[in-house]
């Protein structure tokens, strides 16, 4: 089958800013540029035929750009060149050169790909389906994702539970995005065609195409993997809102994670040791947590936790993301001055509180979600995550960690799966 390009809308250097059908072949670059070149054009999700790397137009294009010495750039032969694609040693040209065919794709999947909802209830109602590609309004970018996170969050959309907030796609679940920015709106500034990103989206995020306000999005460290950044946003925005944010964790105080081994929980146990404190990751299945307790956590269950808790001195900080049947629990091992933050509740939303042994112990409960946010509000949580989150993942600390991937067409057995009790980590979809 043959394979097309659309250009180069997406092309910063192109004054007629054309969209001309181009087939994949051969440019003649060397090695190290063409294999530059393929990997950016991976990252985008997108396949890279056996036969080269070039961008060879059916027509002749664009044929007034001009290269550093002023020469044209469409070569005798037809071969279309960045500008700047030339220059030895330049590995940020090369990304603009991918920039011509980050539209890529095989011509069975003209659109984006995306899961959907028919309605409410169980893994009847799900889909895997074609919609046309979202086109990003003026603060909007869309990113080109090849790995979605899967969260709780949609399968309560899904049930009905967790409707999506107002301007969000309403039957494309997915709280996040992480990928390559594929188009810009006319009013972005902080971003350009070929960044690789993350962050938070109100939803639409499981699809291979997703719209995001620019204020939501963050740089990937370059040392994470595709796999790797699809497992950071949702988890580490929100373990890092919560812990830090809301809750003032500060070097050396007790946090007590209930549900420790999902990809929320572990961020935060990870993030709070890295912040100097002394964390305790509350899991039913200990063997889900063993990685944790080799990251320096105390790894306890809900059997174990008020001896464990008792010898440091009680919880200064509570992370909840069970619900309410830990609630008793957490103000049982809660130390004078301490903090619970509800995030989660798939265990059940409704509990009793003694108010009594609130006021007793000077505590303070919080509850806090983030997709139904102002914008603002979000953008602080993410920008918050950025300045504070970004330096730790850049140098190798608190990388996450990704129990299974999944085919985004096979997403009703991630879905399954997520639910299920000993998970280690991040459930993903992959679009392959």
């Amino acid at each position: 089958m043959a394979r097309r390009a659309r250009m180069c809308q997406l092309a910063p250097g192109c004054p007629d800013r054309c969209q001309v059908p181009v087939t994949i072949g051969a440019c003649g670059q060397a090695p190290e540029r063409t294999a530059a070149l393929a990997e950016w054009i991976t990252r985008a999700g997108h396949d890279v035929p056996a036969d080269g790397y070039g961008v060879q137009p059916r027509r002749d294009v664009c044929g007034d750009w001009t290269s550093r010495d002023g020469g044209p750039t469409t070569s005798p032969g037809g071969t279309l060149q960045h500008p700047e694609l030339a220059v030895p040693g330049r590995f940020s040209t090369v990304r603009r050169a991918a920039q011509l065919v980050v539209r890529f794709a095989d011509e069975g999947w003209p659109h984006m790909r995306a899961v959907t909802f028919t309605g409410k209830g169980g893994n009847e109602v799900v889909r895997f389906e074609e919609r046309p590609d979202p086109v990003p309004a003026s603060h909007e970018v869309v990113v080109a994702a090849r790995y979605a996170g899967l969260n709780w969050a949609d399968v309560a959309q899904r049930q009905g539970n967790y409707p999506p907030p107002p301007g969000s796609p309403a039957d494309i679940p997915g709280l996040e995005v992480a990928g390559l920015v594929a188009a810009t709106g006319p009013g972005v500034t902080g971003w350009q065609v070929g960044d690789r990103v993350f962050g938070l989206v109100g939803g639409g995020g499981l699809a291979d195409r997703v719209a995001v306000h620019e204020r939501h999005l963050a740089a990937v460290p370059a040392n994470l993997s595709d796999q790797a950044a699809a497992a950071v946003p949702e988890a580490y925005i929100t373990a890092h809102d919560a812990i830090f944010t809301r809750a003032g964790l500060l070097p050396g105080e007790v946090l007590l994670v209930n549900g420790a081994n999902g990809a929320v929980g572990s961020a935060a146990v990870l993030l709070g040791l890295a912040a100097g404190a002394r964390a305790v990751a509350s899991v039913r299945s200990p063997g889900s947590a063993r990685w944790l307790e080799e990251q320096g956590a105390l790894i306890v269950s809900p059997e174990t936790a008020r001896a464990g808790l008792a010898e440091l001195g009680g919880a200064d900080v509570v992370l909840e993301l069970v619900g309410a049947p830990n609630l008793d629990l957490d103000f049982e091992v809660l130390a004078t001055r301490g903090r619970i933050v509800v995030v989660g509740s798939p265990a059940g939303h409704r509990a009793g509180i003694s108010l009594g042994r609130l006021m007793g112990k000077r505590a303070s409960l919080y509850g806090t979600v983030l997709r139904a946010r102002p914008m603002e509000e979000k953008a602080a949580a993410v920008q918050a995550f950025a300045r504070s989150v970004l330096p730790l993942l850049a140098a190798g600390r608190a990388a996450p960690a990704i129990d299974r991937v999944f085919e985004a067409a096979d997403v009703a057995a991630g879905f399954d799966y997520l639910v299920q009790p000993g998970k280690s980590g991040k459930v993903l979809l992959e679009f392959s």
